[in-house]
């Protein structure tokens, strides 16, 4: 589980970076304005919550049932927030707007405070 939890915080982390750079100087020229502010918002979240994970790839033991549930609402949450955004705005910038992606985003939203919820759970439960 550590495992997964660093390379998924990597991976995450390299892609916000990637996806970042794409969004302010690749996609500027054909996304509007919201696109382009929904796409940060996307990036954004992407790199709070891959840095999360490494945090909790390096203190958290994976030893029980808690800690496990956080990583996974975590990586869960992180592709159904953001890369439903990426694929709304994408595919909105070329007038075929992929109307099913709509639910998505508010359901990875629900994932990462879950997993926030869950995280604040844990510190209370150290003492």
């Amino acid at each position: 589980m550590i495992k997964l939890v660093l390379i998924s915080g990597a991976l995450y982390g390299l892609l916000a970076v990637v996806f970042g750079a794409f969004g302010a100087h690749a996609l500027k020229k054909s996304f509007t304005e919201d696109q382009l502010k929904s796409f940060e918002t996307g990036v954004k979240y992407q790199m709070y919550h891959a840095i999360v994970l490494l945090f909790m790839g390096y203190n958290f033991t994976f030893s029980t049932i808690l800690e496990n549930s956080i990583s996974y609402a975590f990586i869960i949450g992180i592709f159904l927030f953001s890369f439903s955004i990426y694929g709304l705005c994408l595919s909105s910038s070329k007038g075929k707007k992929l109307k099913f992606l709509g639910p998505v985003t508010p359901l990875g939203g629900l994932f990462l405070v879950v997993g926030w919820s869950l995280l604040l759970y844990y510190f209370i439960l150290l003492k």
